[in-house]
This record gives C-alpha cells, sequence and structure tokens, in this order.
C-alpha cells in the first residue's frame, strides 16, 4: 500500500477504503496530507478564497438529562430540582431579541434526555417561537434527544421528525455523535440512545430532506482507527441518502474538554495537540469526499490553530456563538465576537463571507 497511490485517488474524489484510511492516518506525513487536503476543499466549495462563518445563539431548553455522559458537567439529574431548569417563553424573547439584534438568524436549540419533556412540550414549543418570530430558523435537538422524544412520547423517530418540522424545525444539528463505536459509548454515555439511534434518526432526517451536520467528540478513550471508522460510518450514512436531499452540509470535529468532569476524575486526560487536530481535519477532508463543508472549531481549539485548519481543508469557522454553556462548563474558553471573526479571517488569507445554516451567503 503507498501513500501517494491513496491520495491521487482521493485527489480523483473516489472514496478510499478503510484500510486505506488507517494506512494514511498512521502513516502519512502531516504536511501532505494538509496540502491535499487544501486542493480538495479548492474543489469542493463554490469560492476557495472565502471562509464562511455564521450568527446564531446556542440555547439551552433544559439542563435535566438522564443519559449520564461522563464528559458532560451541565446536565443534572432528573431528582435535582434545585439545580434544574426549563427555559420559560420569557426567557427564550429575550433572548432572541438580543440575538436579533446582534444580527443572528437562527438559535441552535439544546437540551438533555428530560424524561417528561415529550413531543407535545416540543410542539408547542416551536410552534410558539414561529409564531412571533417566523424568521428566526430553529437548528434543534440532535439525533438522541429526538430518540428520547420519540421513546417516551410512544411513537416512532420518523413520526417525531415530522410532527417536530411541522412545528417548526429547519435543521438537526449533529450534536451526541461523540465517537460512533458501542464500545466507546457504553462506557462515556451509558445511558444514552445507541450509535444505531443515531444513524437511524439521521438517515430518517435525511430522507425527510431535513438538513443535519455531523459531528465528532475526539480525545478521550477512542482510538485513532474508531476516528477514522466514524468518518466512514458518516461518509456511507451520506451515500445513503436519498437523491436530491442535502444530508449532512457540513463536518465539525472538536475536542474533548475535561475540565471537572466524570471523565477527568476517572483519569482521562485529553489528548489533544494542534498537529493531530491537523491530522483529523485533513483526513476528514480526504474520507468525506461527499461532504462539502468542514468546520474549524475554534472553540476547542483556540484561534490560532483554527486558522491553520482553513489551509489544511477546513472552509468554515462556524458561528460567533453568542451563548454557548455545555462545552464552556468543562473547560472551553475562547470567545469570538463579528469583529474578531473577520479578522481571523483575513490573517488566514480569505475573504470572511457571513452565511446560513445552509450556507447560502448573507449580508451583514
Amino acid at each position: 500500500m503507498r501513500i501517494n497511490d491513496i491520495l491521487e485517488r482521493a485527489l480523483e474524489r473516489t472514496p478510499i477504503t478503510r484500510e486505506e484510511a488507517y494506512f494514511l492516518y498512521d502513516n502519512a506525513p502531516l504536511q501532505l496530507l494538509c496540502s491535499v487536503a487544501d486542493t480538495l476543499r479548492r474543489s469542493a466549495v463554490k469560492d476557495p478564497d472565502v471562509v464562511t462563518w455564521q450568527i446564531d445563539r446556542n440555547v439551552n431548553i433544559t439542563n435535566v438529562c438522564k443519559s449520564g455522559c461522563k464528559f458532560c458537567n451541565f446536565h443534572c439529574k432528573p431528582h435535582q430540582e434545585d439545580k434544574s431548569f426549563i427555559t420559560s417563553m420569557a426567557e427564550y424573547r429575550q433572548k432572541i431579541e438580543e440575538a436579533m439584534k446582534l444580527g443572528a438568524d437562527q438559535l441552535l436549540l439544546q437540551g438533555g434526555l428530560h424524561p417528561r419533556l415529550g413531543i407535545e412540550f416540543y410542539e408547542r414549543l416551536f410552534s410558539q417561537i414561529k409564531k412571533e418570530y417566523p424568521t428566526i430558523r430553529l437548528n434543534a435537538l440532535g439525533a438522541p434527544e429526538v430518540a428520547h422524544i420519540a421513546t417516551i412520547s410512544g411513537i416512532t423517530t420518523r413520526e417525531t421528525l415530522i410532527r417536530l418540522r411541522n412545528a417548526g424545525l429547519d435543521t438537526l444539528p449533529g450534536a451526541g455523535a461523540e465517537i460512533l463505536s458501542e464500545r466507546v459509548r457504553k462506557s462515556i454515555s451509558p445511558a444514552k440512545p445507541s450509535v444505531r439511534d443515531w444513524i437511524v434518526v439521521m438517515h430518517e432526517a435525511h430522507q425527510l430532506d431535513i438538513p443535519t451536520t455531523a459531528t465528532m467528540m475526539y480525545g478521550h478513550i477512542e482510538t485513532a482507527h474508531e476516528r477514522v471508522d466514524h468518518l466512514i460510518t458518516i461518509r456511507d450514512l451520506q451515500a445513503r441518502k436519498p437523491e436530491g436531499s442535502r444530508g449532512f452540509t457540513a463536518f465539525i470535529p472538536w475536542v474533548f474538554c475535561p475540565k471537572g468532569t466524570q471523565l477527568e476524575r476517572e483519569g482521562v486526560s485529553p489528548r489533544f495537540s494542534a498537529t493531530e487536530y491537523l491530522r483529523i481535519i485533513a483526513m476528514s477532508r480526504i474520507i468525506l469526499h461527499n461532504i462539502p463543508n468542514i468546520q474549524a472549531s475554534w472553540l476547542t481549539v483556540g484561534k490560532d490553530v483554527a486558522e491553520i485548519a482553513l489551509k489544511s481543508g477546513a472552509n468554515d469557522m462556524g458561528s460567533i456563538m453568542i451563548e454557548e454553556n455545555v462545552v464552556s462548563s468543562a473547560g472551553a474558553t475562547t470567545r469570538f465576537d463579528k469583529e474578531a471573526m473577520q479578522a481571523t479571517i483575513h490573517r488566514a488569507g480569505f475573504k470572511p463571507q457571513l452565511r446560513d445554516q445552509l450556507y447560502n451567503y448573507r449580508e451583514l
């Protein structure tokens, strides 16, 4: 097996095999991977001199969650009534109006696996937000939340998605993927819906032409080859989407933040280095030939590394995140405003372009 032969096939946008991907990840020089990934980026996007970014607000519906994820400090158990909350409509109004004044066109709505919030709760919430703020897009929930809502409501995940869409859901974020390995999931998210559940919900969303994103949280107990397996799973799932469906619009890898988490207490230290992150970005572009956008996760790796990622296969910097609570509670401290986002993109040698969730360009 030869590195250059595999990369030649990748440059032709031919899917590489799992074994070839393992071999590249283990053996290919980082500089070569980044160079090939940058070439692929240029052919995948409509304007290679542009880096896109977004303005949205991440609002947590609730912090009650029964999944027991060992990497999350934000959640509380259902019985911890002194610590729990469900965001009120008055709070949504305040947060939405603040965000719209800053140019936001979207809410990223996420919560937890609350044992008492079924489909009717989310239908009422989404419908009310859309009634009062019809121009705000809802990028809401995640595959585990959809599977959980379906279970406690006694309906299928497909019906759940249809009802959520009818109530105002626009897109589905890739939350809850972590590493798509049952071994890893059983260890770090013991009560979360399974890897198969994540895959089924995402495929059903694609069948219904609900656009989604895909994520990967790495740097904890997973192996390097499990990272590759995760990418192959996402690529193959994208290949199954119906013709005309947008499927996964982007892939976002981010590094595990350990501060105060159960994983940290169990002795798991984050395995992060700039070079490893860039290898993942480059391999994402090389493997995910059928997903157009790769996002640099500045929140967990910092601005300087994110800049380099833009020349290593990434073409998007994500959102300025007017509000973010979950990853920040585990130690992520980087912050951006509109000016800093655009300055960072300029400094990397690109033209910043505001976008919406579907990568349509917006004006500031």
